[in-house]
């Protein structure tokens, strides 16, 4: 074995370093199994030798070795474990920074080895968050991890915050815009059942005349509806209204009169066609009487048929044998 022969020169503060520094260097390096983190890469620690310690690993006064920071902490410029802010996380052990919570995560305490998840109904949209904030009135998540929220469809809404999802607007109400707050009732004369997504006009001889109507109703007899947003009008007495009637059917006046529910010949016009037929008939009467009366004038004139100037008795003549007609006869020029 060979044997170091101190100088007496060296001095005696120079002996005492040199001798703290062989001690130290001898003591033997140890990694405490509960500060290190699985996965951690502080096999490679040793401290045999006089040496810094390795990146991701913090120095122990009282034992001179080096030892993983946990999970959830980092080594800062000092070369201590430091744990990760709120909005940070280190899942393994002997890192250098802890790591930001993504998008749609939070961290709200510190030293975290993960980030909790934004519950659905609420979002954040930036890195390092340490909160969730709800959705807006009219706006919802349904999962979770969300990073925005997004607006109700038409026909639903959402009137309070931080909803997972938005409600079909009820009968008799609509939404007719994204990210609604709320429904708006049907006008009169419109109406919104189960199986509509919006409110619709009601058809011709309906009528509603109520703010959020479900349905419409048909006319009733005896009664008009002009409009759909005004209650039936009653049928004067003059004029008849068969059901579903957007307007009284009247009778033409003068010559017809309301019979339950048609038109009857008003006593006026009776009495018209019998004068009119009475008139018709003596004038048929009078043209058979002058026919007559002609006829018989001919008769005792003698006028025949054939020839009514010329009297009906004729003298018959013969020439050769040949008797012909004493009318006269033209030759020509």
């Amino acid at each position: 074995m060979r044997t170091t022969l101190l100088s007496p020169s060296w001095g005696v503060p120079t002996l005492c370093l040199l001798l703290v520094c062989v001690v130290v260097c001898q003591l033997p390096t140890t990694i405490d199994p509960l500060t290190s983190a699985p996965g951690a890469n502080c096999s490679s620690v040793n401290t045999t030798e006089c040496e810094a310690c390795s990146p991701g690993t913090h120095s122990s006064n009282d034992t001179s070795s080096c030892f993983c920071c946990l999970s959830g902490f980092c080594v800062n410029s000092s070369l201590w474990c430091v744990p990760c802010e709120s909005g940070f996380y280190q899942p393994q052990g002997g890192q250098l920074t802890c790591q930001p919570c993504p998008r749609g995560l939070y961290s709200n305490t510190s030293g975290s080895v993960i980030c909790q998840s934004c519950q659905p109904g609420y979002f954040t949209n930036e890195t390092a968050s340490v909160s969730c904030m709800p959705c807006d009135k009219g706006h919802f998540a349904v999962n979770q991890n969300s990073s925005r929220c997004e607006p109700c469809p038409k026909g639903t809404f959402c009137n309070t915050t931080s909803c997972a999802q938005c409600t079909l607007c009820p009968v008799g109400q609509e939404s007719l815009d994204l990210g609604s707050a709320e429904c708006s009732l049907c006008h009169p004369g419109t109406y919104k059942g189960k199986e509509d997504d919006q409110c619709r006009f009601c058809h011709e001889g309906e009528y509603q005349v109520n703010w959020g109507g479900e349905r419409c109703e048909m006319c009733p007899t005896d009664h008009y509806c002009p409009s759909p947003d005004i209650s039936p009008i009653t049928c004067p007495e003059d004029a008849f209204c068969p059901t579903g009637s957007t307007e009284p059917s009247y009778c033409m006046e003068t010559f017809l009169r309301k019979d339950g529910e048609s038109c009857r010949l008003a006593p006026f016009t009776i009495m018209m066609l019998v004068v009119c037929g009475v008139v018709v008939l003596i004038g048929v009467i009078y043209i058979i009487r002058k026919q007559k009366q002609m006829s018989e004038r001919r008769r005792i004139l003698g006028f025949g048929p054939k020839a009514p100037l010329l009297s009906s008795k004729r003298s018959s003549s013969s020439v050769y044998g040949i008797t012909y007609d004493a009318e006269p006869v033209y030759a020509g020029w």
